[in-house]
């Protein structure tokens, strides 16, 4: 039972930092559009946030480290809480752009210190059902925090101080718990080549994966807003592209696991061109159709990364599978920085469909590269398809024993 609770103030403290953190995104660009900021200040509003990211990614093992995971998890919802609260001080792009960074950090550095947390605290016997939970809060949690949108005033203080207040709320469920802290986890290296080494296509699909998921949650408000959606219909039209995502893991997992993962892959991407020319082609339809084609959209770019992370680990041995994950992690941290602000800059050049126009171009390229990798080696099957949070570095040691215990 106390094992039980602990996991409960885990999962409340991933509920309240999603609620605050997956908020931000879209009410940055709804109120920078309010302010009168230009697109391409709006995109590198969401670049800034993935450069956080990484930052908080790479700095929070060697923080818990030094000053334990209580007082690390503070420090980093507290740099996020300064950084939600301080947006109304100074109304500018770059100062926002700051601000956003600490946000970044701020969820990097908690889910970081959240699954060193869980990693502790599971056992052979919970693994399964405690990585399950896992799972279904943080996209249920993300699925929330676009609806929160829908309810919050863009460029008001009231509603920053909103977001700032549910930071603050997720320190209470770690800070209060009885649990011991754990034993702080030796920090993984960085080796983003070793991704390379053991799968160049899975290193090419986590970067398209970001330039997908990121451009459209950091830029999708722009375009939602430019095809005449109003505030709630943009919440809800985010929303439609993580419900998509969440419903295509499990047929897609039965894909990955009974078929070639390139082959997968492939058609994926395939898929997810498709979906971006019915999203632009729809825009003049109605709301109905709009929010069809982001679910369907989401059904098909948002599971590629997780297949990436199954084919690479195909190739991996057990002690590299850690240091994998966090190479996957940052060629997706560089994708999702750079997506945002190019996204915006097209869109600024050409028009609202050039956001989609950047992701099926970026699938076409996943596509003619996936079809020369095949004839490079042939596949090998070691691991099951195991959905895989973009979330810390360290989300590899829940998933590796996973990987290992399912392995054909």
């Amino acid at each position: 039972m106390r094992m039980l609770i602990s996991f409960s103030a885990l999962f409340l403290s991933v509920v309240l930092l999603q609620l605050s953190t997956g908020g931000v995104g879209p009410l940055d660009a709804l109120s920078g559009i309010a302010l009168g900021f230009t697109t391409g200040e709006i995109g590198l509003l969401g670049s800034a946030h993935f450069f956080g990211f990484f930052i908080g990614c790479w700095w929070a093992p060697r923080l818990m480290g030094s000053i334990g995971h209580s007082r690390a998890f503070a420090a980093f919802t507290a740099t996020g809480a300064i950084g939600l609260m301080a947006h109304f001080l100074v109304i500018d792009p770059l100062a926002w752009a700051v601000m956003r960074i600490a946000s970044g950090m701020c969820v990097a550095g908690c889910y970081t210190i959240i699954e060193a947390w869980l990693q502790s605290r599971v056992t052979n016997e919970t693994r399964g059902r405690a990585m399950g939970t896992y799972r279904v809060v943080d996209m249920g949690a993300s699925l929330m925090a676009q609806l929160v949108i829908g309810v919050l005033e863009p460029a008001s203080y009231v509603s920053y101080n909103i977001l700032a207040i549910l930071c603050c709320a997720a320190l209470l469920p770690l800070t209060l718990t009885r649990e011991s802290q754990p034993e702080t986890p030796e920090s993984p290296r960085l080796r983003p080549m070793l991704a390379v080494s053991k799968s160049p296509l899975a290193g090419a699909a986590v970067i398209v994966a970001a330039l997908s998921s990121a451009s459209f949650r950091m830029v999708g408000p722009v375009y939602g807003q430019e095809v005449g959606l109003a505030t709630g219909q943009i919440a809800w039209f985010l929303a439609a592209f993580v419900l998509g995502g969440a419903l295509a893991q499990y047929p897609i997992g039965w894909l990955a696991d009974k078929y070639d993962r390139r082959w997968v892959l492939i058609w994926l991407s395939a898929a997810a061109v498709a979906s971006s020319i019915t999203t632009v082609m729809v825009s003049d339809l109605g709301y109905t159709a709009i929010m069809l084609s982001a679910g369907l959209f989401g059904f098909t770019a948002f599971p590629i990364y997780s297949v990436a992370a199954a084919h690479a680990n195909d190739f991996a041995t057990s002690d590299e599978r850690v240091e994998l994950s966090a190479a996957l992690m940052f060629f997706f941290a560089l994708g999702a920085i750079a997506a945002p602000t190019l996204a915006s800059w097209l869109i600024e050049r050409f028009g609202p469909p050039a956001l989609f126009g950047l992701i099926a171009a970026g699938h076409v390229v996943l596509i003619v590269f996936g079809i020369g990798r095949m004839r490079a080696r042939p596949a090998q099957r070691k691991t099951r398809y195991v959905y895989s949070p973009r979330t810390s570095f360290l989300i590899g040691r829940l998933t590796r024993r996973q990987r290992e215990e399912d392995a054909e």
